[in-house]
């Protein structure tokens, strides 16, 4: 059993810290917000992310996870001090390393023998010696001499599927400079390497460019659909049967190449942002990234258009657009740089009126869109924002809006537009019932 702090209870934190439990490791996850900290003791889970209450309250019950604000006692008892703060976009498009420098120099401050320190926080490449020049200063405040390790552990969870990911991940990537840290690592996530999943051991570096790289390629392929989709409605294509095609393709693969109505969320908009200005800074501008961004933005306004379009010479101004879905995805109550958000902000700026709804990220919604809280009323389901609405616009792909009551939704709304902007209808199921279809990236229905 490896004794370990993990710094941060936030999204990464908390999985990270609850999965690290179940591997039957001693887990006590920290964090300054007391009242966060009480509520998860008492199996009180701040966000949505399928199964974590359940295994949050098996390892509290076994005794091998714990939750405090006490740090400093926490960080002698261990032998690995996970940091797993945020990393929120700077003014200049790079991670804002504030957090990050203020857990590691109070790790300085009360470490009293030898501990690894694991980057579990997505950080700029150099950031581990950065890191440990943090560490250094502050031992030398002290006059202390103690030995220390710095490894990079990028996670790969994805929203919504986060604790699977975490349990089966398809790598563990381990940047690493001792041999003592790399078996102390191996120690911590023993279960995996039991079930041989592979592990790549390498530097500090390149453990964190490998972060940064997958998830702008993943952002690529996103994009790389959008374009094709929006290709595809000019030219009489289905995007679907182009993706199937493509995706067959072992070269290509089947995965992200859903389209929709833009990428968004904690990872892509921040990563590709950071990884472009990383290459900016060392003179090896990534174009390919730079464009995805730009192809990005602009594919969230063409949403706005499709929609202005296809309700017809009026617009949107004056009418009420019944929203369906506002996180990121489904399965999460992220809204953080989803395409929604842009979507709404710039229908409400068109005169639009909205009645929207999300399964899980209603709360989180009242301050996303405070800046046009005049234009907006949160339903209490799906029919409720549909009723009396002009048209409806699906955003997410929540599995219940995949399932609408057509008759209902036709009978409530006081126009028969219906904007899938997530493709989970079919034409003729949709226009059979006396609605006017549009989707993306198939036909000529732009």
């Amino acid at each position: 059993m490896v004794k370990i702090t993990v710094a941060g209870t936030g999204y990464v934190g908390l999985v990270s810290g609850t999965c690290l439990a179940d591997f039957g490791n001693h887990v006590i996850c920290v964090d300054t917000d007391a009242k966060k900290v009480d509520g998860l003791n008492k199996g009180v889970i701040p966000i949505y992310e399928q199964g974590l209450d359940e295994i949050v309250e098996r390892n509290i019950a076994a005794g091998r996870l714990q939750f405090t604000t006490e740090f400093a006692a926490t960080v002698k008892y261990s032998d690995v001090v996970f940091v797993a703060v945020g990393t929120p976009p700077a003014e200049d498009g790079g991670a804002d390393m504030r957090y990050v420098e203020r857990v590691i120099r109070d790790i300085g401050r009360c470490m009293e023998r030898y501990t690894v320190i694991v980057d579990k926080s997505t950080v700029p490449v150099g950031s581990g010696r950065q890191v440990k020049a943090w560490l250094r200063e502050e031992l030398d405040k002290r006059n202390e001499k103690i030995p220390f390790d710095i490894v990079s552990n990028p996670e790969f969870m994805r929203e919504g599927t986060a604790v699977y990911d975490f349990l089966h991940p398809d790598r563990v990537v381990i940047g690493a400079e001792s041999d003592e840290a790399r078996k102390i690592m191996k120690t911590v996530y023993r279960p995996l390497y039991l079930n041989e999943i592979p592990c790549i051991e390498t530097g500090l570096e390149s453990a964190e460019m490998i972060k940064y790289a997958s998830n702008a390629f993943l952002a690529v392929k996103i994009a790389f659909i959008n374009e094709i989709a929006n290709l595809c409605e000019k030219t009489g294509s289905d995007v679907r049967d182009v993706a199937a095609g493509i995706g067959c393709d072992k070269r290509i693969g089947k995965q992200f190449l859903q389209c929709g109505p833009g990428y968004g969320g904690s990872c892509f908009p921040k990563d590709t942002q950071a990884i472009a200005l990383t290459g900016r800074r060392y003179g090896a501008p990534l174009s390919i990234v730079e464009a995805v961004i730009a192809s990005n933005e602009r594919h969230k306004l063409k949403m706005i258009e499709k929609i202005e379009a296809g309700i017809g010479d009026e617009g949107v101004r004056g009418k009420t657009l019944a929203i369906l879905g506002l996180a990121f995805k489904n399965n999460t109550n992220d809204m953080r740089e989803s395409p929604a958000v842009t979507i709404c902000e710039g229908l409400a700026k068109r005169g639009a009126f909205l009645r929207v709804y999300d399964p899980s990220a209603m709360e989180e919604a009242a301050w996303r869109l405070s800046s046009i809280k005049n234009s907006v009323y949160f339903a209490h389901d799906e029919y409720d924002a549909a009723n009396n609405s002009h048209a409806l616009v699906l955003l997410t792909e929540w599995h219940s809006f995949g399932n609408l009551n057509l008759q209902k939704i036709s009978e409530l709304l006081s126009q028969p537009f219906f904007f899938d902007l997530r493709n989970m209808y079919k034409h003729e199921e949709i226009e059979a019932a006396g609605f006017k279809y549009f989707c993306i990236g198939r036909g000529t229905d732009a």
